[in-house]
């Protein structure tokens, strides 16, 4: 049995500027990463930084379909898809999976941890893409390495 992360948002917000918030540095780091080695593009390799902790994350395996996917992976386990769907009335459905965890009681706070990381990274996106909020500033302080 595989364990699967998902969460699933709408965004007030055409599918070409959640698409662009996704892929484009410049709008990541203002609610999920504080850093990027450049923009999500298939093929390429990446480092993110995030705010919270100290270590930098590879971004490996990108692949790109322009204003409908993203995937990585940055776990060796496990791929990430970002899926987006224009929906009628020109607001955007994001589905995010992480999968490829076997169950067992490790993995099943991955998927606790990561279903709630997930949503997390929703919520902040829609504030920020719809209201300019940024969420995430200050809100994981808490988790900082001393």
């Amino acid at each position: 049995m595989k364990l699967i992360a998902k969460a699933t948002i709408q965004i007030q917000k055409p599918i070409t500027e959640v698409f662009e918030g996704i892929v484009n540095p410049e709008k990541m780091t203002n609610y999920f990463i504080s850093e990027s080695s450049g923009r999500m593009e298939t093929g390429k390799n990446l480092i993110w930084k995030f705010p919270e902790f100290n270590d930098k994350c590879q971004v490996k395996e990108i692949k790109i379909v322009a204003n409908q996917s993203v995937s990585f992976v940055w776990d060796k386990e496990t791929l990430v898809k970002i899926e987006l769907e224009s929906q009628p009335d020109k607001s955007t459905l994001v589905k995010v999976t992480e999968d490829g965890k076997t169950y067992n009681e490790d993995n099943l706070k991955w998927l606790i941890g990561n279903t709630e990381g997930w949503a997390n990274f929703l919520a902040c996106m829609k504030a920020y893409l719809e209201y300019g909020i940024q969420l995430r500033k200050g809100a994981f302080d808490f988790m900082r390495i001393k």
